[in-house]
């Protein structure tokens, strides 16, 4: 997949015409992460902050994926987003 197509991807999913469930949401933040940075590199965030918890541990189920993977399931995500909320 290439990088354009992940840029363009990024792009449209801040333009979908309603906003993806919360599951749907961590999907997409965890598939970003691990396209853009990759394995998780930072400590888990503490009890209270239940937002940041949710995000890494998502980010964190990607672990192992490669950056060209993660890049193509995000694209692939996207569209279906799009698909299903319209951009």
């Amino acid at each position: 997949m290439s990088q354009e197509a992940f840029d363009k991807a990024a792009e449209e999913v801040k333009q979908l015409k309603s906003t993806p469930t919360d599951e749907e949401m961590l999907e997409t933040y965890a598939l970003y992460k691990q396209a853009t940075v990759g394995d998780v590199d930072t400590a888990r965030p503490g009890m209270l902050d239940f937002k940041g918890k949710a995000k890494w541990d998502s980010w964190k189920k990607k672990e192992g994926t490669s950056k060209e993977d993660a890049r193509a399931q995000y694209v692939d995500w996207v569209e279906k987003l799009k698909a299903k909320y319209g951009s």
